[in-house]
């Protein structure tokens, strides 16, 4: 089932959740625990990748094309709304053993300012196979480089987006939320072969409603799922001719997780399609996809570290 179709499904139904959400200025101290006094170490093992499925919409012939992908293990180091992750590669999981010369380089941010949520992501791609029926065939030196992020709203007060996506707050209680959300992506793509190289450019816009559910289950255990469904345009330029066609959008999120005054662990899955014309009788399946298991403890913070966040907060009107 390609994208219009969730396109369809969930484009209504998270409006009229949205629409019904009590939007007032109720104390969420007993939907939501922050930690602004605690300092978190957190270790996770993600694999992430950036995939295309390209269509020839006349002969239903499919090209996959798929990078070398690689497990990462990183650290993170959590304070307030900042964070710095450290991650390498290790040989020893088996999906690292046979991808010589691929690369893969991947920064992916996130902050709240308010109840507005920012994404920032970096994927630099290389080296590809290219499967069809047929069988596969290696490109090592085709090259993807996308730059991009979402913007979103959230709605609900009670709803902590972060206790699934940031682990720096714990959801209490159950909550939901209308979270509309806009993207933008850019993504350069890059072959270099018998000494001739060719480059196209892509520009993603899209907007969409979406919908977002922790559910508490047992006190410290959560599950979170949401999904979002946009619409916009794609530009996509080469050497030879620029096309612009209708992007549609569908981001689906799922997280399970326990939580605690000091000890969490969990698992965070995102998929991001992006779907749109390259020319007229062809048809290009953008997908993001990630995983992650964690583990995280939350230390006591040093004043400094407190005093200094507590004065820009009040500066800048920043959440803690």
């Amino acid at each position: 089932m390609g994208i219009k179709f969730y396109f369809i499904w969930f484009l209504i139904f998270p409006c009229l959740l949205g629409f019904s959400q009590n939007r007032d200025t109720v104390a969420t101290d007993s939907y939501i625990k922050s930690f602004p006094e605690k300092f978190t170490v957190r270790i996770g093992l993600s694999n992430t990748s950036n995939s295309f499925l390209i269509t020839d919409t006349e002969t239903g012939q499919r090209l996959k094309l798929k990078p070398n992908e690689k497990t990462y293990l990183g650290v993170s180091f959590l304070f307030r709304s900042l964070e710095l992750d450290l991650g390498y590669s290790p040989k020893f999981i088996s999906n690292n053993q046979d991808n010589e010369g691929s690369k893969l380089f991947t920064l992916n941010f996130r902050t709240f300012w308010n109840q507005w949520m920012q994404t920032l992501d970096f994927y630099a791609q290389k080296g590809f196979s290219a499967i069809t029926e047929d069988g596969s065939v290696r490109f090592p030196d085709l090259r993807t480089l996308k730059i991009g992020g979402t913007t979103a709203y959230i709605f609900n007060k009670k709803f902590s987006f972060r206790a699934v996506g940031f682990q720096n707050e714990w959801q209490k209680k159950s909550a939901g939320s209308f979270v509309p959300r806009f993207t933008f992506y850019y993504t350069r793509y890059g072959l270099k072969n018998a000494g001739l190289e060719s480059n196209a450019n892509s520009y993603d816009v899209a907007f969409g409603p979406g919908y977002h559910y922790n559910l508490v289950i047992a006190k410290n255990y959560i599950l979170g799922a949401g999904a979002t469904t946009g619409i916009g345009m794609n530009i996509t330029s080469s050497q030879i001719k620029t096309n612009t066609s209708v992007l549609y959008e569908a981001i689906f999120r799922g997280a399970l997780g326990y939580n605690s005054e000091r000890f969490y662990i969990g698992a965070n899955a995102n998929i991001l399609f992006l779907e749109h014309n390259t020319d007229r009788f062809t048809r290009l399946d953008d997908k993001i996809s990630f995983l992650e298991f964690y583990v995280g403890y939350r230390f006591k913070a040093p004043k400094k570290w407190i005093t200094a966040a507590d004065k820009f907060n009040r500066k800048f009107d920043f959440d803690p």
